[in-house]
């Protein structure tokens, strides 16, 4: 049997591991309860006004730049490079002489063919003064015709061959990097050189057939590169191709834009806007004030109650527009006026009290060219 004594011990520990767990689970209690009931401080954040604009339309693209003039300058004849009269990069004129390739034999067949050329004439002289003599008939005289003909033909004909083997500029321009050197045998239609005319200088865009009644030639174009990105450039739409893809459903536009400094080059990514004369109202607020989820965009209405002393935040869906710049479009949810949380919406729950505070606002960088009133 236990003793008593073993009894009382064992109703000591018992009743001190109780007072344990019972001083635990109450502490633990207290607490939840105190968490449960303690009001957080209403968050503080910055607001802005939903307000009207008015936007001129732009309609914009993407586009390539491309030369007005642009070759691959090649060679027409077969032979063993003599001479470059030209250097990689340099600016030259139209009929400038870029490369001579060796043509000694073809020359010297000139030479022969002036020399044929002189007898030729001497023959067509004697006979003619013979026929007008009555000496020789009228067959002789138009052989010799025809000789002196053929030898004016050939040398025509050997002088092309001659002018083939020099290589001349077919327009002005800039000078690529030189692909041939000095004693090397080419072959006709070797590339020699590219040449790019760069001023003025194409841009070539597409849009979607949607817009083709909205484009015309004469309209002002703007570009932008990510070569010179704080650059602007200006042109006019030139042409607009009467055709429309039936892949892509986008029509080509080209636009030719002056190039004195010759910063845009043939084969640049440009982004390119169309300035349409009208515009259109529309409401904005700050992009920092929307909220981006799976399940829509939804922004924070901060409404004063009846007694004007609180502010609570509502959660509202919206459906949003163009975007320009830190500004968004509002199709749909908001009304003018309205005051939404463009700060500080992560400390917010929906229905909850908030504080606003604009005295530290940061500045807004309103969308480049909206064409406000």
């Amino acid at each position: 049997m236990i003793s008593k004594r073993m009894m009382l011990m064992l109703l000591g520990c018992l009743m001190l591991f109780g007072g344990i767990f019972a001083y635990k689970f109450i502490g633990s209690y207290m607490v939840n309860q105190f968490l449960d009931t303690m009001t957080l401080p209403a968050p503080t954040v910055t607001s802005a006004k939903a307000e009207q604009q008015n936007w001129r339309e732009d309609l914009s693209g993407v586009g390539t730049v491309r030369a007005v003039n642009g070759v691959e300058v090649t060679t027409e004849a077969e032979g063993v490079v003599s001479a470059i009269h030209f250097k990689s990069g340099q600016y030259i004129h139209k009929g400038d002489l870029l490369v001579e390739i060796f043509a000694e034999p073809e020359k010297a067949q000139l030479q022969v063919l002036d020399a044929e050329l002189r007898l030729a004439r001497r023959n067509y002289v004697r006979i003619k003064t013979l026929t007008e003599r009555g000496v020789t008939t009228e067959a002789d005289l138009d052989t010799a015709r025809s000789t002196l003909d053929q030898v004016v033909a050939n040398i025509e004909v050997q002088r092309a061959r001659v002018d083939q083997r020099r290589v001349v500029a077919p327009f002005s321009g800039v000078l690529g990097i030189r692909r041939i050197d000095l004693g090397q045998n080419v072959s006709p239609g070797e590339a020699v050189v590219s040449l790019q005319q760069l001023d003025p200088i194409f841009v070539d865009f597409s849009l979607p057939e949607q817009k083709y009644a909205m484009v015309k030639a004469g309209m002002s174009v703007s570009l932008t590169t990510d070569a010179f990105p704080e650059n602007i450039y200006r042109g006019k739409i030139t042409a607009v191709d009467p055709r429309v893809d039936n892949s892509s459903r986008n029509f080509l536009i080209q636009a030719t834009l002056n190039n004195p400094k010759k910063h845009l080059r043939p084969g640049m990514f440009a982004q390119v806007s169309i300035q349409i004369e009208a515009s259109r109202r529309v409401l904005v607020v700050p992009r920092t004030a929307l909220v981006f989820a799976p399940y829509g965009v939804s922004v924070f209405v901060l409404e004063k109650n009846e007694k004007g002393n609180t502010i609570t935040a509502n959660k509202r869906f919206v459906k949003t527009g163009e975007e320009r710049g830190d500004l968004v479009e509002i199709v749909q949810g908001l009304l003018l006026g309205d005051e939404v949380a463009s700060s500080g919406l992560l400390k917010l729950r929906n229905g909850e009290p908030a504080i606003i505070n604009n005295e530290n606002k940061p500045p807004e960088n309103p969308s480049p060219n909206p064409g406000n009133s």
